[in-house]
């Protein structure tokens, strides 16, 4: 069993090889290591490259599986959804609106108890038509029963999609789950990945099985019935009573990641940096972890006490958790790469469920300002990075702050 004071060699039977690898591949090689059996494709930016990978491995005789071109992204989260209940461990994705096109699909996989794992790349939605990152695509399936979590490195994205398949492929969960991998800023971007030994995978992955819920000629069940208004409360509330006990699965998974590979998550919900003697902080997820990171240092050399908080998981939201780590602090800016028209306060998603999990889970509650920037793949730069800790910093000295800015728009 793997340990953090592995000697070398053991290292060496854990850890395959280390490969300069983009975000997109990275993911690929995990479905590899997985034993995927059936991948559907259907190009769209930035989320294309994935398959173009799996593809390649399955044409170099690397990767073993039935590789299915559909004629669109409806079909192709269809083919995966079907191939599931038939016992199949599947893999598919898509990015902006190619998600959005998937809609009918996508909707329906929860309450099936179909636990697909799926890639966002995430992307803007049309129109204007742009391939940046945006989260607004992911997001949309966030009310549905939907998995979601979002990765900030390659390292990561491929750690993430083993564990993905364990949670979601867990008898105890069997919903779908979605990786989002911020476009381009990931799905492009190359890095260092230590790519784990398929032995190892295996002990840490076991075959997906679905018991008595495999759709088979020999096991005589229902799929997707028609029970209009008699049964549908009924069915909600079922799957509503998987996500009592998503967030305990997901902490036995992490738990069991570390004890075969040896690397270390900590909390698998949210990463503190820096929080320790912060006296504000800044939340967000994905990507734009690189530029707040830096500018936290440079601010802390400057002698301004500011963390960050990334979240990892959309869906669980670990509110309660996150209520208490935030309630240390004097002031909260949530950096949000989405929006919401008409929401509350006109903020952002991610705000609107801190304010609401700071509301119901902390006696203390501090100001939780929202900043919506970075969408269409904007960048975040350290200068935007530095006005809104400026204007968090603000808020925690009592000066009152308008609770949703747009930041880095021109003119």
């Amino acid at each position: 069993m793997a340990t953090l004071t592995q000697s070398v060699d053991e290292k060496k039977k854990i850890y395959e090889q280390e490969a300069l690898i983009t975000g997109a591949e990275a993911i690929a090689i995990a479905c590899k290591l997985a034993n995927v059996d059936v991948v559907t494709a259907y190009p769209i930016r930035p989320y294309d490259t994935v398959m173009q990978y799996i593809s390649q491995l399955v044409a170099d005789g690397e990767m073993d599986c039935e590789f299915i071109v559909a004629e669109g992204e409806h079909s192709q989260f269809e083919i995966v959804k079907h191939a599931s209940a038939c016992g199949a461990r599947v893999f598919c994705g898509s990015s902006g609106v190619g998600w959005m096109y998937a809609m009918e699909a996508l909707t329906v996989s929860p309450a099936l108890r179909i636990p697909m794992v799926c890639m966002v790349g995430n992307r803007a939605l049309d129109d204007p038509g742009a391939f940046g990152v945006e989260h607004n695509d992911a997001l949309a399936v966030r009310d549905l029963g939907w998995l979601l979590t979002w990765v900030d490195s390659a390292q990561e994205a491929l750690d993430t999609a083993l564990i993905a398949y364990r949670v979601a492929e867990d008898r105890r969960i069997l919903v779908p789950l979605a990786i989002s991998c911020d476009g381009a800023f990931l799905t492009h971007s190359q890095a260092l990945v230590k790519i784990p030994a398929a032995e190892q995978v295996k002990k840490f992955l076991p075959r997906y099985d679905r018991g008595d819920l495999l759709l088979h000629p020999d096991n005589v069940i229902s799929v997707a019935p028609q029970a209009n208004e008699d049964w549908v409360m009924e069915v909600r509330r079922q799957n509503y009573a998987v996500t009592e006990i998503t967030c305990d699965v997901i902490r036995e998974v992490y738990a069991d990641f570390e004890r075969t590979f040896g690397r270390k998550y900590g909390n698998p919900f949210f990463e503190e940096y820096m929080t320790e003697d912060a006296e504000v902080v800044l939340l967000g997820m994905g990507t734009l972890s690189t530029p707040v990171k830096v500018a936290i240092r440079k601010l802390r050399e400057e002698g301004k006490k500011v963390g960050f908080v990334r979240l990892r998981w959309f869906r669980p939201f670990a509110g309660p958790e996150l209520a208490k780590c935030l309630e240390r602090f004097k002031a909260v800016g949530v950096i949000d790469r989405d929006f919401s028209f008409g929401s509350p306060n006109l903020s952002g998603v991610v705000a609107t469920e801190v304010r609401s999990a700071m509301y119901t889970g902390s006696s203390t509650r501090p100001p939780v300002l929202c900043f919506i920037g970075g969408l269409g793949g904007r960048e975040v730069t350290v200068p935007d990075v530095e006005k809104m800790t400026d204007i968090v910093f603000q808020a925690a000295q009592g000066k009152a702050q308008p609770l949703t800015q747009w930041i880095g728009l021109r003119g």
